[in-house]
């Protein structure tokens, strides 16, 4: 595992990096799971919050480097600690300013198994407690192997939203209480760790089916990331933030388009994502985050 990890990095690192021309100091590596790549309601890779926050702080004159090389669809807080330990993630690393981590979901959601027709939602609660209890571990573990990485990096970990608006209100309030206690456990080691925690389960709500508009997948829309990416600059600086006439045209890539390209090109699973001059890498595609 680890060395077929290791190897996918490397090929990561060498296609997953911008560099800006701006003046600014801000070097920003965006890691963890499919919401840091910026996967869409609709299987296909686009915008993310992590490329609207470098769309910022370019905008700003904040930004000289940014990548989000490191953010793998379908990872576990277990998948993202192996990650960042690599020969190849250290390198990225370890000049980084800024990291944003989205990473826990996964753990969780991968236990939960909904009826998107019925809009029922069941899970066994062994499992979830099971789960919770590595992203209490793991999330640790991530934040400080960065820490260690990349001292002088400011660390903000990224809470997650209501992930099912889309099922009976009758079924909302059992996963409602697992997130909330996700989102517990992220704020805790986040705070207890030296980094900082970013909510955003009360901009998004329960019902958030406009910007969660597909009852059988977990991703939002552009508006959806929009909010998330404000949602850090609250954190981060409040002074900044987002507009929606800021929001880039769409120009999402399916994974079927970003493989067969990628069997043309690498016969790896990385690609190019053309639009915003942004990179991603893609591993096992799964419905998860």
């Amino acid at each position: 595992m680890k060395k077929w990890l290791c190897t996918l990095i490397m090929l990561v690192v060498s296609f997953g990096t911008i560099t800006v021309e701006a003046k600014g100091s801000e070097i920003y590596i965006a890691i963890g799971d499919s919401l840091a790549a910026g996967q869409t309601p609709n299987r296909a890779i686009d915008t993310g919050y992590s490329d609207l926050i470098a769309q910022k702080l370019t905008k700003s004159g904040q930004l000289s480097f940014y990548s989000k090389a490191l953010a793998f669809p379908g990872y576990t807080t277990a998948d993202v600690l192996a990650s960042v330990q690599t020969e190849e993630a250290i390198k990225l690393l370890k000049t980084a300013s800024l990291v944003t981590i989205s990473a826990g979901a996964n753990d969780l959601l991968q236990t939960v198994q909904v009826n998107a027709t019925s809009g029922s939602i069941a899970y066994r609660q062994m499992n979830a407690d099971f789960a919770l209890n590595n992203v209490r571990k793991n999330i640790e573990e991530i934040i400080k192997e960065i820490q260690a990485i990349a001292p002088q990096a400011k660390i903000y970990v990224m809470g997650y939203y209501f992930a099912y608006p889309h099922v009976r209100a009758s079924q909302k309030e059992g996963i409602k209480r697992e997130l909330d206690r996700l989102h517990a456990i992220l704020k805790a080691q986040s705070e207890i760790n030296g980094a900082v925690y970013v909510s955003v389960e009360e901009s998004f709500g329960l019902n958030a089916t406009t910007l969660l508009p597909n009852p059988a997948d977990v991703h939002p829309t552009l508006e959806g990331y929009r909010v998330m990416a404000n949602a850090f600059f609250s954190q981060y600086n409040n002074g900044i933030f987002v507009t929606q006439s800021e929001l880039p045209a769409p120009n999402p890539l399916t994974f079927e388009q970003i493989l067969n390209a990628n069997k043309e090109q690498q016969k790896s699973p990385v690609s190019r994502v053309e639009g915003m001059d942004n990179f991603c890498s893609l591993t096992e595609w799964k419905a998860l985050i």
